[in-house]
Parts: structure tokens; sequence; C-alpha cells
């Protein structure tokens, strides 16, 4: 298996990635009643130990499986203080001045936020990769950025590489300005690639 990406396979990862997270946005935008924007993506190939190196204590994992069209899973890593905001929005709160821990509660309503935009998500990469394109319902945990054991299990597969998508998201009027990132296992993100460029032949 390959182990590095070249400019041309990082092109098509980074564009498959601002079109279906702009659909996101824009069914995240509806869910929490203010506008919102993720910039355009940031594409690199990391080894699993420094996925965690940018979070400080907790993070929140939102574990997405492909059950059609294409097979793999990916990982959303959000702040807990973000998703304190969006799930606060979503239930009608101003998303300002948010305390305490994500419970069950906020969980169930990322969770649901999660679906809603990777649903968008798949339906934009079945229109760009011309093949039905299904996702599970995500799974949300929360993870110490110590535990790595729990991490190295919210995979398929074993690969020690993967490809980071790192995306700025922010919900106006400066409610929130943060970063979300998107994992994908190299091996996934090749195969990605090989179908997106056998269409263009």
């Amino acid at each position: 298996m390959a182990d590095s990406l070249t400019p041309l396979q990082i092109d098509i990862l980074g564009e498959i990635a601002n079109i279906t997270m702009g659909n996101s946005a824009t069914t995240l935008s509806m869910m929490v009643q203010h506008k919102v924007d993720i910039t355009t993506p940031k594409v690199e190939l990391i080894r699993r130990s420094a996925a965690l190196d940018d979070y400080d204590k907790t993070c929140v994992f939102v574990n997405i499986h492909y059950v059609k069209g294409i097979t793999g899973n990916n990982i959303f890593i959000l702040k807990e203080h973000d998703v304190l905001v969006m799930t606060d929005l979503m239930m009608g709160g101003p998303g300002t001045n948010v305390t305490g821990e994500v419970g069950e509660l906020q969980k169930s309503a990322v969770s649901e936020a999660m679906n809603q935009m990777m649903g968008s998500a798949a339906t934009s990469m079945s229109t760009m990769l011309r093949r039905p394109i299904d996702i599970s319902t995500p799974s949300v945990e929360m993870i110490d950025v110590n535990s790595v054991k729990v991490f190295e299990k919210m995979f398929d597969n074993p690969s020690d590489l993967f490809v980071k998508i790192g995306f700025r998201l922010e919900i106006e009027p400066k409610i929130m300005d943060s970063i979300m990132v998107q994992l994908y296992p190299l091996d996934f993100a090749l195969s990605m690639c090989g179908i997106f460029t056998g269409l263009q032949v």
C-alpha cells in the first residue's frame, strides 16, 4: 500500500471535502438557526499517534460508517466546548457562556446533527462519485486525549497512516470559531481517489 499522497490526490480529497462539507454547513445552519461557515479544508497525512495533538483534555469523537457505495469509516473530532455550544443552539439557547460537561442529552443531539450533516455529505458524494452512498447512524464517544487504546478501537483497520482534513467552523455572529477535524484511514482515502480518478478518464 502507498504510504504517501500525491499533490493530485491531496487536491481530490480537498475537493471532495470542500463540496460535501459545504452542504453539511447548510444543514447545520438550519439546525442551529444561525449562519454557519466551513472554510476550505486543509489536507495532510499524519500518523495515528498524532491524531489528538491539537486537543487538550477531552474531545468528542463522532464515528461514521459507510454501509453502501464505499467501504470504510471516518471520524470527526470536535472540542467538548464546541459540542456544548452547538447543542445549546439546537435546543433554542444562545450558545454563549455554556458550562459543564457533555452528557447523554448533548451526545444524542450532536449525533443527530452529524447524522443529518453527513447524510447531506453522502448525497453529495453520491453525485460526485456516481454511485449510491449510505452511512450508518453516527456513534458518539467522549475521548480523553490520553486514552489512545479507546481511539485505536474506533477504526475498522489497523492502518497507522491517516488523512487529516481540518476545517475552520464558524457560527455567526461570533458564537463559535473553532476547528473540526475529519480523519480517514489512508487506504480508504486512496480508494476514494481511485474512484474519482476513474470517473475522469
